[in-house]
């Protein structure tokens, strides 16, 4: 080919390898309010810097909860699976990658062949011959459309969705794991409010018993009496079971058998803590879903390029060079040398409407990640909201249950008072000792409750971040 034909043509390759049929993109429009609705002393709006990074959980100040988190980083299941998938996206990225270089394939052969003698329109020559060859071949794609920079920039876009999906995959195991953790603790609360109730119960029997033998209680009073016991006994029996189920859980998501693992219980409360809250428009960078979702949205529109690219003509550039010869000894000599190098362009004529649907689909999976972007987004805030609200409206209720809890004591002290002097019947005490251990037992259920929304409201606002 003439040096001129060859500069036009790599003239008019460079001009076309900037271009690209993807249409423009931008993250999909969703609506942002400028402040969350649910404000409260249990959820203070702060500037992004004072979210807890990393090790969120620390907030509880609980040594054992900190070497579960840790230990189920290292040993679920569903996070190295996780993990496992993330390396095969960014190596799927990397596949796309390197369609855009050249590739340089390299042949060595030795043949023996038979030509048949009454093969068509053969003109002589021996009937078996031998073929020694050894050279390299390049093929490379002039990505005149941005067909292939399209594929590496979805492929891109996939592996840093990927990459969200871990994080969101590991955000979801630590807050999984701090509620299950939370409400073994709630658990152990129960469990010793209930055997120091056992305790009190078996005192007043034994009370009872003795004024029932001294004539001054019925046998009505010892069977209430022994009846507050057995339910006190029967509570205390449920709970131990719902704390082993429990521990249990706790045991598959740090990666151990059940059969194995035992957490002691504690005889202390967890504190509240109080989560930091920013602005909205943050949300959109912490929640690694929301990120994803982008992501999936960017390459869903990299693939309508792709698909457009597919209408126009494919330019490739082959060549090969190497040694060719009948069999010997000097196969690498120069008049054994043999090359071959030239431009292809290849485009379809009539293929059906195949490529005109294949963009009709490209824009409707890029619709489809669009409308999955802007749920996403939605739910995230409503999450926030809810959370937020729960934490607030906890926050309050916990005050008016410890009043509660302080009245049903003082009324149960009062009751045993006047049942010992004989001027109350064992009815009030009964009535008095099951209102206290209802009004204590809320008090423990709405601490874990509260406790949950705090890491339920961390899980929202999108966890640790960087």
């Amino acid at each position: 080919m003439p040096a001129g034909r060859w500069l036009l043509t790599a003239a008019l390759a460079a001009a076309l390898g900037g271009c690209s049929l993807a249409p423009a993109y931008a993250p999909p429009a969703t609506p942002i309010a400028a402040a969350y609705k649910e404000q409260g002393p249990w959820t203070p709006a702060a500037p992004s810097d004072a979210q807890p990074r990393g090790q969120w959980w620390a907030m509880f100040s609980d040594p054992v909860l900190n070497d579960l988190e840790a230990r189920a980083e290292t040993a679920n299941p569903g996070l190295a699976a996780a993990v496992a998938a993330y390396d095969q996206a960014r190596a799927l990225a990397f596949q796309a990658r390197a369609g855009l270089a050249p590739e340089i394939d390299g042949n060595v052969a030795t043949l023996r062949q038979r030509r048949s003698r009454n093969q068509p329109l053969r003109t002589g020559g021996p009937n078996q011959y031998a073929t020694d060859q050894a050279g390299a071949s390049v093929a490379y794609e002039i990505d005149l459309w941005g067909r292939l920079r399209n594929l590496a920039a979805g492929a891109g876009d996939r592996a840093q969705a990927s990459a969200a999906d871990l994080q969101s995959m590991r955000l979801s195991l630590q807050a999984d794991l701090a509620d299950d953790y939370l409400s073994l603790r709630g658990f152990d609360a129960q469990l010793r409010l209930l055997q120091t109730t056992v305790s009190a119960y078996a005192r007043a029997l034994q009370l009872t018993q003795i004024l029932h033998d001294g004539g001054n209680a019925t046998g009505l009073d010892v069977a209430r009496a022994q009846t507050q016991l057995s339910t006190a006994k029967a509570q205390l029996a449920d709970v131990g079971a719902e704390r082993a189920l429990m521990e249990h859980a706790i045991a598959a998501l740090v990666g151990e058998s059940a059969s194995a693992f035992s957490l002691t219980p504690v005889d202390t409360a967890l504190p509240q803590p109080r989560v930091a809250v920013s602005a909205p428009s943050v949300l959109l960078q912490r929640r690694p879903d929301i990120a994803a979702a982008e992501r999936r949205a960017a390459a869903a529109n990299a693939d309508v390029g792709v698909a457009r690219a597919a209408f126009f003509p494919a330019l490739t550039l082959d060549g090969s060079a190497g040694w060719q010869t009948g069999g010997g000894i000097n196969l690498l000599s120069a008049p054994n040398t043999v090359w071959m190098v030239g431009p292809q362009l290849v485009g379809a004529i009539f293929d059906g409407g195949r490529r005109k649907a294949g963009v009709r689909a490209s824009r409707a999976a890029f619709e489809q990640a669009s409308a999955d972007y802007r749920g996403v987004v939605l739910n995230a805030f409503r999450d926030v909201e809810d959370q937020m609200a729960l934490a607030n409206r906890l926050a309050d209720e916990a005050k008016d249950q410890s009043d509660a809890v302080t009245a049903a004591r003082r009324t149960e002290e009062l009751a045993n008072i006047r049942y010992r002097q004989g001027v109350a019947t064992y009815l009030d005490v009964v009535v008095a000792q099951t209102a206290a251990l209802t009004a204590e037992q809320a008090a423990i259920q709405l601490a874990t409750r509260r406790l949950q929304a705090s890491v339920n409201l961390t899980r929202a606002l999108g966890g640790a971040w960087s």
